[in-house]
């Protein structure tokens, strides 16, 4: 077999070979897929003078060689009788190998023999593992899944306690005649070691408090799975630059591993501040102040301050965390609002109280709310406050607030494949210090899917329903508009809604609103979009959507993605033109 395949390359006409052959050889395969095919192209020496010089004698010993080599790079995949044949020109100073491969029968994985400690093995990371490797039975032999299966069952032999855990037979005998291949392979466990005792240092907090961010206690068996919590749990606390968690192998014993904690403060104030600009907003100023930590117990404060042309608000909140696996907090807050839309204007003040935690996968806020202030609804198409039309008010209203939200993207800052969704519910509880009843509730979904590569779909839609006996006396903010950059596009932020008789838009208790968008991008961070929204709020069922279409600009900028988007309404006599909306943010 070997001298006709040798045969095969040597009767070819050497003497057609200059003495030296300049860069340029083309190396091409036939007869096995892709991924055999790249195996031998990165298994065949010819290949690496695709831009290197080489003499004629240079080639035809590499030449020569090549069906050897092209043997030894498919055994790895289970091809074990592996021929082939080629043949060689010469094209201008380049060289072209074309090689034709013929694979053979592959060698089958038959039996496969696995000694492991039975009560180690009944445990599921374990036996997941082990499914893999019994998953090679009656498959081709492939030495990286053979090799990837066995250290997967080594893997999740120390991430579960077995630190000592050794592999003592790993073993595959070949039989080329029958074309068959037996797997064996064994492991000594050992003990399965416990959690000792647990040590932070460089902690400036009170002796305990971290304790609760550990998902485990003093006896349980060894997790590294655990360990990864704990980390993450300690990062995102946002207390420290810097978490290491260790495992103290080196003094193990007696079945028992202490877990090291090293830890660097982060820095303990952060002051935030600079212009910004959102069309619903226009142009303004940030600055905000937050201490990461109040005191020893972990508290945290946050103000921010905020002047634009039509909001200004400052706000204040403290949380005291309660660190564990629902990652509590109890949190309060206050915020002065001065906002001018272009259908309404009000001064509010807002008193918060609520505690927060992960409840089911959900992160789940109850709490109750104080919200009083003066407002003017009905603006759009008046001449100045005295118009007919306008409506003031004056309310103070108690309400306790639910809100369940949730979000899934496989990456934060673009999503390729993800998620969200937010859920709220707000009523009065009777007329305990509130002008007016109501209830309300409101849900807001997402979703992101990409699709041919460079291109993403997003779908978007928002639904509330209001009930109350006096709307007049709800502030604008609870209140349902459309209209603006989260919403439907080519009309002004919370310009569209119910009208009052003299035909001032002043809100309503229903709201429906979609948005379908496709981008593509052409570089990794530039991109445009095309996009459809269409929605109302409106009283009763009197559903009539409005409808914005346009086009925008995608920058996946340093600081996060920004979205421009030109759009115009859509078949509405009353509104024309094109507006901008500007809007800078995550995707979820």
């Amino acid at each position: 077999m070997r001298r006709t395949r040798r045969h095969g390359l040597l009767l070819l006409p050497w003497f057609l070979l200059p003495c030296l052959a300049h860069a340029g050889v083309v190396v091409t395969v036939d007869g096995v897929d892709e991924t055999l095919k790249n195996a031998v192209v990165a298994g065949v020496e010819l290949s690496q003078y695709a831009k290197r010089d080489a003499t004629a004698a240079q080639i035809r010993r590499l030449y020569d060689n090549a069906p050897d080599q092209v043997q030894a790079a498919l055994r790895p995949y289970g091809y074990y009788e592996a021929t082939a044949t080629g043949d060689i020109k010469q094209v201008g100073n380049d060289w072209q190998v074309s090689l034709h491969v013929v694979p053979g029968t592959p060698v089958t994985v038959k039996t496969v023999n696995v000694g492991l400690d039975k009560e180690a093995a009944k445990l599921q990371p374990i036996a997941r593992a082990m499914r893999g490797v019994n998953g090679l039975k009656d498959k081709t032999l492939n030495d990286g899944q053979y090799d990837a299966a066995r250290d997967a069952v080594s893997g999740a032999l120390t991430a579960t306690g077995f630190l000592d855990a050794k592999l003592v037979t790993h073993r595959v005998e070949v039989n080329r005649a029958e074309h068959s291949a037996t797997v064996e392979l064994a492991w000594e466990t050992g003990k399965r070691y416990r959690y000792g005792t647990i040590h932070f240092e460089n902690s400036q907090f009170r002796d305990g408090f971290l304790d609760r961010y550990v998902p485990f206690k003093s006896g349980d068996y060894f997790s590294q799975n655990q360990l990864l919590d704990l980390q993450q749990a300690l990062n995102g606390a946002d207390y420290f630059a810097v978490v290491n968690v260790m495992p103290d192998t080196d003094n193990a014993k007696d079945g028992t591993i202490d877990i090291k904690v090293e830890l660097a403060p982060a820095k303990r104030t952060i002051y935030t501040g600079g212009p910004f600009f959102g069309t619903d907003t226009g142009a303004g100023l940030r600055g905000g102040i937050e201490k990461r930590w109040v005191n020893d117990r972990g508290h945290k404060w946050k103000n921010e301050l905020v002047v634009a042309q039509r909001l200004k608000t400052i706000s204040t909140l403290y949380q005291i965390p309660m660190p564990g696996p629902n990652q509590r907090s109890f949190n309060f807050g206050a915020n002065y609002r001065d906002a001018n839309t272009v259908t309404s204007k009000s001064r509010t003040i807002q008193l918060v109280a609520n505690e927060t935690r992960l409840w089911h996968g959900w992160t789940r806020t109850i709490g109750i709310n104080v919200l009083s202030g003066t407002f003017t609804v009905g603006k759009r198409g008046g001449e100045g406050d005295n118009a007919l039309g306008l409506d003031h008010g004056q309310s103070t209203l108690l309400y306790p607030e639910l809100t369940l939200s949730r979000k899934k993207g496989d990456n934060p800052t673009f999503v390729r494949s993800g998620w969200s969704l937010t859920l709220t519910a707000r009523s009065t509880a009777g007329d305990l210090l509130s002008d007016a009843r109501f209830s309300e509730l409101m849900g807001d979904a997402k979703w992101i899917q990409s699709f041919w590569g460079r291109n993403r779909l997003i779908l978007r839609g928002t639904a509330g329903k209001i009930w109350t006996d006096d709307f007049s006396a709800l502030p604008p903010q609870l209140r349902f508009f459309a209209g603006g950059d989260r919403s439907v596009r080519g009309y002004d932020f919370e310009s569209i809604g119910p009208k009052n008789s003299y035909g001032r838009v002043i809100g309503g208790e229903n709201l429906l609103v979609g948005s379908t968008e496709v981008e593509h991008y052409f570089t990794r961070n530039w991109g445009m979009a095309a996009f459809v929204d269409a929605g109302n709020a409106f009283a009763g069922t009197d559903y009539k959507p409005l409808v914005g279409t346009g086009l925008g600009v995608r920058w996946l900028s340093p600081v996060g993605m920004i979205r421009a988007d030109l759009a115009v309404p859509v078949g509405n006599k009353e509104s024309h033109g094109i507006h901008l909306h500007v809007v800078i943010g995550p995707d979820l």
